[in-house]
């Protein structure tokens, strides 16, 4: 008996024959009157042009920060087929099911389908993609440079409904809140990587007997494993920052995905309140005066001088020397987890352009103190360093909603 997967891989080398050019682009415009043999997207007129936006969406607490969704998975996938208009269509129809299942927000979902290297070489387009392979950044790092396919993201405050978009595009399950699926994403990928993660106050307690954490060392009211914020306002690129302005990926970003195991025993034990703040935020802060740091954090440009007078510098104060215009370049959905059974962050950032990641890394690695202060290396008392180890690193393109099957065909 012929399977499903075999048949769309025959019809994938047909298709390859005929010329593939702008399919992502038709696929997607099946809304606007193209005919594609595809039903119309029923949320087509609700839905955000591009995949990554949320800020409208969101809740916001007291000072206008976004809160963002509670729950992560991110999924790494393989495609196990070759790229055709058959194919696109297969994306494109589980797409619009996952999106008629749930309203776009925090109680429902988000989601976004971005490319990897893999996809792009595989096409042989990887040179006028707008992503690379991902580079060693950091000389007291030696990650994995992995390369996938396609990423497949879901955020929610409610965990049930990413296990049932991972069931019924990748498993057993035949229908999704309900509705039936005909044409998961699972008939064209598979998934390679699972991680999965939490954000806010309440969870990493919850999480928390693992290795990296001390037993009793977090609060109910912690938001991370480290104890602080990490997504306020201010700190934070705006979905319009990093859009790509221009050009044939117009309104699409990238993405970085990281996974970094935490190893906090000295963060907790070793260090008082004040060598946290000076750690994570700067040496110019007293403790008492993070709590009133509403949308922003209200750094001086005095890194340098902070090594020469403390010995030490913070993590945000080094970021923060590569802003435009006051604004940072990375927009971070990054989130702990306790994937492998360690405590640990997956770090998603958003970017115009990879150089924009590195040069952001660059400034986090803080090389350019160390002639400032004795005691500051590689690692100690270098912001963070001392606490994070970088076990892998991949690079995506995010597409626009309307470009999302196979961009580039």
């Amino acid at each position: 008996m012929t399977s499903r997967r075999s048949a769309l891989a025959r019809l994938g080398a047909v298709a390859g024959t005929l010329g593939l050019s702008g399919c992502a682009r038709v696929l997607g415009s099946a809304s606007d009157g193209v005919d594609t043999g595809l039903p119309p997207n029923p949320h087509a007129d609700s839905l955000p042009a591009r995949q990554y936006v949320q800020g409208p969406y969101l809740p916001t607490d007291a000072a206008g920060n976004d809160l963002q969704p509670r729950y992560r998975r991110v999924l790494l996938l393989r495609l196990d087929v070759d790229p055709s208009v058959e194919a696109a269509r297969t994306v494109e129809r589980a797409m619009r099911t996952v999106e008629a299942a749930f309203d776009w927000r925090g109680d429902g979902l988000f989601h976004l389908l971005a490319w990897g290297t893999d996809y792009f070489e595989r096409i042989g387009e990887l040179g006028r993609a707008p992503i690379s392979k991902p580079r060693v950044v950091s000389r007291t790092d030696d990650p994995a440079l992995l390369s996938f396919d396609a990423v497949l993201v879901l955020e929610s405050d409610v965990p049930s409904h990413l296990s049932a978009v991972e069931n019924a595009m990748f498993g057993a399950a035949t229908t999704l809140q309900g509705q039936p699926v005909d044409h998961p994403l699972g008939d064209v990928l598979s998934v390679a990587e699972r991680r999965t993660g939490f954000l806010g106050e309440g969870l990493p307690a919850k999480h928390a007997d693992v290795e990296g954490i001390p037993a009793g060392a977090l609060s109910a009211d912690d938001p991370t494993f480290m104890g602080f914020f990490s997504d306020r306002q201010g700190t934070q690129a705006s979905e319009d920052r990093v859009a790509i302005d221009g050009g044939r990926f117009d309104g699409g970003t990238t993405l970085h995905v990281a996974h970094l195991t935490q190893d906090l025993d000295t963060w907790w034990e070793g260090l008082d309140d004040a060598g946290r703040v000076a750690r994570m935020f700067s040496p110019e802060f007293d403790p008492a005066e993070i709590a009133d740091f509403g949308a922003n954090v209200p750094f001086t440009d005095a890194v340098r001088e902070h090594a020469r007078e403390f010995d030490v510098v913070g993590h945000h104060e080094k970021v923060a020397q590569v802003r435009r215009e006051g604004e940072p370049l990375l927009l971070r959905r990054d989130f702990n987890t306790t994937d492998g059974g360690h405590a640990g962050v997956h770090f998603l950032s958003l970017q115009r352009t990879l150089d924009h990641f590195r040069r952001t890394r660059r400034a986090m690695n803080g090389w350019y103190v160390r002639d400032d202060s004795e005691a500051i290396t590689d690692r100690e008392n270098n912001g963070i360093l001392n606490f994070v180890d970088v076990q892998s690193r991949a690079n995506f393109y995010v597409p626009p909603r309307d470009e999302r099957a196979f961009p580039l065909l």
